[in-house]
């Protein structure tokens, strides 16, 4: 991703964060990893992935698997272009079918409320068409 100020960046990548404000490899909460693992949903995900996340999750952890899989592209890329940024977490929504939520989620069931979940990339730079999808549910609902 080019950036404003000329370098270059790769990724952003996707792993699985040890907690919800986890932004560093050794961030976890036990609390949270458990409530993970006991999300049936993630399993169903993560089984028949395994392999490639795995991968991806070497690859953000290990800078020469990174080298590698970038030399593929880039072969004039060294070790020395690389330097590691900073880490995000941005929640993603799953179904218990191991399926990701890739769109805002309205749930209407509880009468005079409307709530959206899942907020997916790139939000913020769509808030606006956000607000007024938000805006015509909320009429809708209310009744406005």
């Amino acid at each position: 991703t080019p950036r404003m100020d000329g370098s270059i960046w790769v990724g952003p990548n996707a792993v699985l964060a040890g907690s919800r404000e986890g932004y560093s490899w050794s961030s976890y909460d036990t609390k949270d990893l458990i409530e993970m693992a006991s999300f049936r949903g993630l399993w169903k995900l993560a089984v028949p992935n395994l392999s490639y996340g795995l991968k991806e999750v070497a690859k953000s952890a290990l800078l020469p698997l990174q080298l590698a899989d970038l030399q593929r592209f880039i072969p004039e890329v060294k070790m020395t272009d690389l330097v590691r940024g900073s880490a995000g977490v941005r929640a993603q929504a799953m179904r218990t079918d191991g399926t990701l939520c890739d769109d805002f989620e309205f749930d209407e069931s509880c009468p005079g409320m409307l709530h959206v979940r899942n907020a997916p990339s790139p939000a913020a730079t769509s808030s606006l068409a956000i607000a007024d999808l938000v805006v015509e549910r909320a009429a809708d609902q209310f009744k406005l």
